[in-house]
């Protein structure tokens, strides 16, 4: 059954985790939520499966691994549930940390994801975001994606450079003149100069604010060397 529009009905709530204290932790936390109503609980997916064909609910909480069931657990079990109840929202609590696993599992249609690193509270802001029918991602769990993007980016622009332009590159971006990388890495202006038009040649850059900011977006240098839109050899 959807989530009811009425502001005032309870939501009918089911909770999932292997950890009976963690499951006792999320109940007593829950019990404080305006119109909330715990309707079930379960270990593992065939409590949940169970529990979830036994009573009506809007929402399930629910770990993204509890092993010893019979549907399963993390992608599988999420996979199966969302197929047997696309109506009930479901909000993914988890210690997951490779983004790969955590985007295939929002890309099932979940309405949270949470990293148990997470500060606890945001379970509430996560479950009111996901009755509204967004997807809410915890921070934890953005931070882990955006690194994975940056990474992918990176090894992008490693395979597209060899490693003495990466290296032009990298230096340049940081603020280092042609003259004073010459310095440094004991070449010509002349070759420095070549090696970096080449890079951006190569990654279809065409002005040095370019190069800035696709060092930055690609993880070549630190994000906060690009500030309120300024980059480094523009005037504010």
């Amino acid at each position: 059954m959807n989530a009811r529009n009425d502001i005032t009905a309870s939501v009918r709530t089911i909770i999932a985790d292997d950890h009976p204290l963690v499951l006792l932790a999320i109940e007593n936390l829950m019990s404080t939520y305006p119109n909330m109503e715990i309707v079930g609980r379960a270990t593992d997916s065939s409590q949940l499966f169970a529990e979830a064909g036994r009573v009506s609910c809007d929402l399930v909480v629910m770990d993204l691994y509890m092993p010893g069931g019979s549907f399963g657990d993390g992608l599988d079990m999420v996979r199966e549930f969302r197929a047997r109840f696309p109506e009930v929202v479901l909000v993914v609590l988890t210690m997951e940390t490779e983004a790969e696993a955590l985007q295939k599992v929002i890309a099932l249609g979940v309405g949270a994801v949470v990293s148990k690193r997470d500060r606890i509270d945001l379970i509430h802001v996560a479950i009111i975001t996901a009755l509204a029918h967004e997807c809410y991602l915890g921070p934890a769990i953005r931070t882990l994606l955006a690194d994975a993007t940056i990474a992918r980016r990176l090894d992008y622009v490693r395979q597209m450079l060899s490693r003495r332009e990466l290296e032009v590159l990298t230096q340049y971006a940081s603020g280092l003149g042609v003259t004073e990388i010459a310095v440094r890495l004991g070449r010509s202006v002349k070759t420095i100069s070549a090696q970096k038009c080449t890079a951006m040649r190569k990654l279809s850059l065409h002005s040095d604010a370019d190069l800035f900011r696709f060092a930055v977006e690609h993880g070549v240098i630190p994000g906060e060397r690009v500030e309120h839109g300024v980059v480094p050899g523009e005037r504010p």
